[in-house]
């Protein structure tokens, strides 16, 4: 049984790029599908956390709008933040679902009940996982992995 759903966001929740204006502003295409992936969790009583290595003001408004219940940004070593947020909850790794992308996400990928990544993810992460979803990062990918999670429950 599924009690926490983690996710990253950058290659996950958006495409991957990275856009950058003149004045420095950093941009983010963000998909509005995923956002029903955190309504659904809620509506099942699990609760959402982001944990992405990025910091930005972007990434905590879209978090903050969706009521996404827990939010670490800068994150170096996401196994920890996991672990320990398992304990604070009363849960196990073994009840921690995870979507992410790339090679920061791999350690969490593993340790995790159920683990999944995007379609567009490299091959070196589609080895970590067990299933992978047919959306791309960026067009519903997280959605998609909830909807699978709640179908098997």
């Amino acid at each position: 049984m599924i009690k926490l759903i983690l996710t990253d966001i950058d290659g996950v929740w958006t495409d991957g790029g990275m856009y950058y204006d003149q004045t420095g502003n950093e941009w983010k295409k963000f998909n509005t599908y995923d956002s029903a992936g955190v309504l659904f969790a809620h509506q099942n009583n699990i609760p959402v956390g982001i944990i992405t290595g990025e910091d930005t003001n972007i990434v905590k408004r879209r978090a903050e709008k969706l009521k996404v219940d827990f939010l670490y940004q800068n994150a170096k070593d996401k196994l920890s933040i996991a672990k320990t947020l398992c304990t604070d909850l009363g849960i196990t790794l073994e009840e921690v679902a995870y979507i992410g992308d790339d090679l920061g996400d791999i350690e969490l990928l593993d340790a995790a009940g159920i683990a999944a990544c995007p379609y567009s993810a490299p091959s070196s992460t589609k080895k970590h996982v067990d299933f992978i979803t047919e959306k791309k990062g960026g067009e519903g990918a997280f959605r998609e992995f909830v909807e699978t999670i709640l179908e098997s429950l």
